[in-house]
């Protein structure tokens, strides 16, 4: 069968594609920008990729019109405080483009929405549902509460959390209930409800066999780990400050922090387990799910992660607009020196950020990240999906990876942090030297005056980081 996927560099997308290539599917890939898109090589050979933007309605012509069923896994709740009206305007422009194919058969992955009085990121689903099912085709919507899974937001934040502060004094929601379920049970119910009559025209709720509050969620998720942990509930703790509390202590943005509050006080409960029947799905325990995404973890096998999205940082540009670094009005800081052994030398770039930090005066970076925090920035804490990995695409900290190709010797990054001006960070191999370039283009006055106030630290840190990866510096 032709399957269209839409949201193949999500994270619920890039854990799709390859089990539906897998199944022998002929899968078209919809990506927003595809020099971003870096499916594993076993597939690439197997699938097409066509660009398109669902907020531009020409762009969906690109849709072959010979496609049998579809996946709507796409969002923009992180992207801008109006996304109700982005998803709407979306789900709107692709289902009158859809209705122009063959298509059979239509598979949302929305929210669970069963209260009477429902938040905005949950009536925003809902409304995408409505949308999606005027379409002459067969529809299923599958809704899902948290899902648990490595590299997700969910997971993510839990672990923040429950890592970070012994004792924790939270709001109310956070006796909230709740029904996790792990990701592998999403990808499960996704593949085996394309296509299948017995899922035509109707929603189902997918849930694993839990029903818990937030706060019995972090205390098993401390359990699992052996860490003791205090959990304080308090009723004073109002929206705003609970979404404050929950952007700086963890690595979501300001956007999905304020959804994620809204939500977490409505109850999201399955009504029905029918669908696990249906397609034959045991869903895997909150404590199972956890200890699965944990193996991943610990055998860096994470396939996707939330961070990754360029929903983690607000932007919504492609890397083409960025990739030619600028050279008229900018002020560049470039060094260069001999490196020991080159594979060293490359493997250090390859490693730098995350847990192994910038090599040099790293109290200095993440004294920037928590000062981006302040301004409602992306901060340092997003760290990197893989320890030894980088695609393009990525979230490094607070830089997007534009280009890296380890054989050139060559990684080059786009700060997402809030600036007067737009950055870039290169690592460049030749000649036996390694070239290490920050650019800044500035924003008027405020940009400069920015660069000279930051531009003595640069001997310091830039030198000391060249260093360090070149070899000459313990």
């Amino acid at each position: 069968m032709k399957i269209l996927l839409t949201g193949a560099t999500g994270y619920i997308g890039k854990r799709l594609l390859p089990l539906l290539v897998e199944e022998g599917h002929d899968v078209v890939c919809c990506v927003r920008d595809i020099d971003r898109f870096n499916p594993p090589s076993s597939i690439r050979s197997k699938i097409t990729t066509i660009q398109i933007d669902l907020l531009d309605k020409d762009s969906l012509d690109a849709i072959p019109k010979d496609i049998d069923g579809t996946y709507y896994l796409v969002h923009s709740m992180s992207a801008s405080s109006d996304y109700q009206v982005l998803e709407q305007e979306s789900a709107i422009n692709f289902r009158n483009a859809i209705n122009k194919t063959q298509v059979q058969h239509v598979v949302y992955l929305s929210g669970i929405i069963n209260e009477t009085e429902l938040s905005k990121h949950l009536a925003s689903r809902k409304t995408v549902e409505l949308e999606l099912n005027k379409g002459t085709y067969n529809f299923t919507s599958l809704r899902a509460g948290i899902i648990i899974g490595s590299g997700s937001a969910s997971f993510e934040i839990i672990r923040d959390l429950v890592e970070k502060l012994p004792i924790m004094v939270t709001p109310k929601w956070l006796n909230t209930r709740c029904q996790p379920i792990g990701i592998s049970d999403v990808i499960a119910f996704l593949s085996k409800s394309i296509l299948n009559p017995k899922t035509y025209n109707r929603d189902f709720d997918i849930g694993g066999p839990d029903i818990l509050s937030y706060k019995e969620m972090l205390l098993a998720f401390s359990r699992l780990r052996k860490l003791n942990r205090k959990i304080y509930t308090i009723p004073v703790m109002t929206p705003r400050l609970s979404s404050y509390w929950l952007y700086f202590v963890t690595s979501t943005s300001y956007i999905l922090a304020v959804a994620l509050v809204n939500s977490m006080k409505v109850e999201v409960i399955c009504r029905s387990t029918e669908l696990n029947y249906i397609l034959d799905v045991t869903p895997l325990s909150y404590k199972e799910s956890l200890a699965k995404a944990f193996a991943k973890i610990e055998n860096n096998e994470i396939v996707s992660s939330w961070k990754d999205a360029y929903a983690s940082s607000g932007i919504s540009s492609h890397i083409s607009d960025f990739i030619q670094i600028p050279t008229f009005g900018c002020f560049k800081d470039q060094r260069k020196m001999a490196f020991k052994d080159r594979e060293d030398c490359i493997e250090k770039i390859w490693s730098i950020g995350g847990r192994t930090g910038w090599y040099s005066g790293d109290w200095l970076w993440k004294f920037r990240g928590f000062i981006d925090k302040l301004v409602g920035g992306v901060g340092l804490r997003r760290g990197r999906t893989s320890p030894n990995s980088i695609d393009v695409g990525d979230a490094l900290d607070f830089w997007r990876v534009l280009y890296a190709n380890k054989n050139e010797g060559r990684l080059l990054l786009f700060a997402e942090m809030k600036l007067p001006g737009e950055a870039w960070l290169e690592f460049r191999i030749e000649s036996g030297e390694l070239i290490q370039t920050a650019t800044f283009r500035p924003l008027g006055l405020l940009g400069r005056l920015y660069w000279y106030i930051v531009f003595p630290f640069h001997g310091a840190i830039f030198n000391g980081m060249l260093k360090k990866i070149t070899g000459y510096k313990d």
